[in-house]
């Protein structure tokens, strides 16, 4: 082999005199170079500059024609922890106090406290997850879900899982690691038992949980040895166990409500133990045995959570009359109360807390039944930070006005409107009248943006103050979709087209067919008809709609639709996973081999240049497409994107492609090498 490229070598080299010189060394040194793998073992560097220079620019052209088009994850903009009214919701803080775990959806979120723009999502479960507990030791998370299931991962690789362990037939409401990071008690509302003692690695029993006559809420274990743990539940009851194994030791009925949180302090010398009945009950950390009663009439609502500080001097609590309190062990006093929102707001019930370890700020974590956390330091009565996002699945997203794409606009399940700064992950919660039910769509023109609200409104959003505008507009019926062009606001519902000039109905229109999605450019407006074809129509500068085209679809119902930036295509999913592109104007049929989703089409999104467009589906999948004849057939895919499927797609800056969907996540995705 290195024979015959030494011929042809020579060969070229009587081609052109210029080039002799050039191969009389290589020939001289020939076994400096290995031909039979080129591109990983370049010629002599020192010995060869100039061959070495020509090598290396002809093997990066290579590597650039031979890239591959990826799209890989660069942001989770995470859900905020799922919560339930009259229930406490777990949050934990690892013992570094750099990050906190919490549930929502089917996933578990890992988060820089100091950073809550950097989050990571283990989706390992298959049910709604309840809880989810660090370590003491920091390297392993245990999660529960509603199904009872027990899993235990690692947070630096949350891609797998370490155990799976099936606990109760029920709800997990709680989990508590011992000292050694070894055992596990996962505690909940099951059929036959409310819980399990198991270890970690193997999931073998050590111990068992009874005592308890209704669910159990919550457990706590001693850090040191001789371990003891205490379970508290429904019945009002204190259990106390001593182990390992653990063992029935002793019951209290000091509570006379529901008791909804335990904590032991770090030193292990103390328990506590708060509840509905607004009381906070001391016990020896060793014997179980009551101490004392603090805090009477302090609260005036159930206390759900309690965590201690890190000096074991102190603890905080949380409370459904709107506060959070820190005490002073010793003495039984109130220290400091922090008091959220200025009137009886039931969002503002405060239903978890964490006393973050591992710092020096005295820094506290406090959540709110509407799912905002909270950042207190102990000494400041102003909030030093707090986190908002979605809790519920996110239904609608959308660009800003502006079209730069450094801002994002979410709109969930629950009516909640957010706000994404897109370069700082942060968001806001719009101020004002909300919708009351799910947020079915956005639509942005002149710095506002149109939400359309299965409430059956249609509310107006400054984009620069963030806040919703005036009152709402009753629409008619259940909107579909909406769309904007012109000056003119389209709005789709269950009985036809309602147009609107700011918040004046210029318009409204019933068709021989029930509309779906809508979408508007110039004045054009297409409508997705449920028996599978799309109607295009010309609207006049008053807004009445004049049919110029049916385009028949017959493979399924049209559930989104998205005109380029310029107007110049329009992409329609159907209810089968098929996007089919149109020329508008001819419209004509451009593209036809977009149809990779297994599953309802749920949002398209065109880039700048209107070569490529972005999709979501149901099948939790997000794609980029090319509009390009001879690369119609190619695609870029991120598998699994959310669970319970992907809701929104939209392009921001950088060309970068964001996701939205049933898991309440924002995602970033980084998209390469495009075809």
């Amino acid at each position: 082999m290195v024979i015959f490229v030494w011929l042809l070598i020579i060969a070229w080299s009587r081609q052109t005199s210029s080039i002799v010189k050039l191969v009389e060394p290589i020939v001289s040194s020939l076994m400096d170079i290995h031909f039979l793998d080129p591109l990983s073992a370049p010629p002599n560097k020192k010995r060869f500059p100039h061959v070495y220079k020509n090598f290396a620019s002809e093997a990066d052209a290579a590597a650039s024609v031979m890239a591959s088009p990826s799209i890989t994850l660069d942001r989770i903009l995470a859900a905020v922890p799922v919560t339930n009214r009259g229930q406490p919701t777990q949050i934990s803080a690892d013992s570094k106090g750099q990050r906190i775990a919490y549930p929502c959806g089917k996933s578990i979120f890992v988060r820089s406290i100091d950073n809550p723009s950097d989050a990571k999502e283990y989706t390992g479960h298959t049910a709604p997850t309840t809880v989810a507990r660090f370590a003491p030791n920091g390297f392993k998370v245990a999660s529960g879900d509603s199904s009872g299931m027990l899993k235990v991962w690692e947070p630096e690789s949350i891609e797998s899982t370490r155990g799976e362990y099936g606990i109760i037939s029920g709800r997990l409401n709680d989990i508590a690691w011992d000292g050694e990071s070894q055992r596990v008690i996962a505690v909940g509302d099951g059929r036959e038992q409310f819980g399990r003692c198991i270890t970690a690695d193997s999931g073998n029993s050590v111990g068992e949980i009874i005592g308890h006559s209704k669910s159990v809420n919550a457990v706590a274990m001693k850090p040191q040895r001789p371990f003891r743990a205490a379970t508290v539940g429904d019945d009002g009851n204190m259990v106390f166990y001593h182990g390992a194994p653990y063992k029935f030791n002793n019951k209290s009925a000091q509570h006379t409500g529901f008791v909804l949180g335990a904590a032991y302090s770090p030193d292990g010398s103390s328990l506590v133990t708060v509840g509905a009945d607004k009381r906070i009950q001391l016990y020896d950390g060793k014997t179980g045995e009551p101490t004392k009663e603090i805090g009477q009439g302090e609260h005036s609502g159930s206390i759900f959570a309690v965590s201690w500080s890190p000096d074991g001097k102190k603890f905080v609590t949380a409370s459904a009359d709107q506060t959070v309190k820190l005490w002073d062990v010793d003495a039984g006093t109130v220290v400091q109360t922090w008091k959220f929102g200025e009137h009886v707001s039931v969002g503002d019930q405060q239903v978890g807390v964490v006393f973050v370890p591992g710092r020096s700020d005295g820094l506290i974590i406090s959540l709110s039944l509407a799912g905002n956390l909270a950042y207190l330091t102990e000494g400041k009565p102003e909030l030093a930070r707090v986190v908002y996002g979605h809790g519920k699945s996110i239904t609608a997203l959308s660009t800003g006005s502006d079209g730069k794409g450094a801002d994002l606009w979410s709109g969930s399940f629950d009516g909640r409107v957010c706000h994404w700064d897109v370069n700082s992950g942060i968001a806001t919660v719009v101020d004002g009248q909300a919708h009351t039910n799910q947020v079915s769509q956005f639509a942005t023109a002149d710095g506002k943006v149109l939400s359309a609200g299965w409430d059956d409104t249609l509310r107006i959003v400054d984009e620069s103050a963030k806040t919703f505008l005036g009152t709402s507009i009753k629409l008619q019926a259940q909107p579909k979709g909406v769309s904007a062009a012109n000056g003119l606001v389209y709005v789709a519902t269950y009985s036809g087209v309602s147009v609107y000039s700011g918040e004046k109905l210029v318009s409204e229109q019933s068709f021989d067919f029930t509309p779906g999605a809508i979408a508007a450019s110039g004045s054009f407006v297409a409508i997705g008809a449920n028996e599978n074809s799309v109607r295009i129509y010309n609207a006049s500068s008053n807004g009445k709609l004049e049919e110029v085209k049916s385009l028949s679809n017959p493979t399924g119902t049209i559930s989104a639709l998205a005109f380029s930036k310029d107007g110049s295509h329009l992409a329609a999913g159907n209810s089968v996973g098929k996007i089919y592109v149109y020329s508008a104007g001819s419209w004509e049929l451009v593209a036809d081999r977009w149809s990779a989703h297994t599953a309802r089409v749920t949002s398209i999104a065109w880039d700048d240049t209107g070569a490529y467009a972005a999709s979501g589906s149901l099948d939790t999948n997000v794609f980029i497409w090319c509009l390009e004849k001879r690369n119609q057939g190619k695609r870029i895919k991120a598998a699994n994107a959310h669970k319970d499927g992907v809701n929104g797609v939209a392009w921001v800056e950088g060309g970068r492609v964001a996701s939205a969907g049933g898991d309440a996540n924002v995602k970033i995705w980084k998209v390469q090498n495009l075809p």
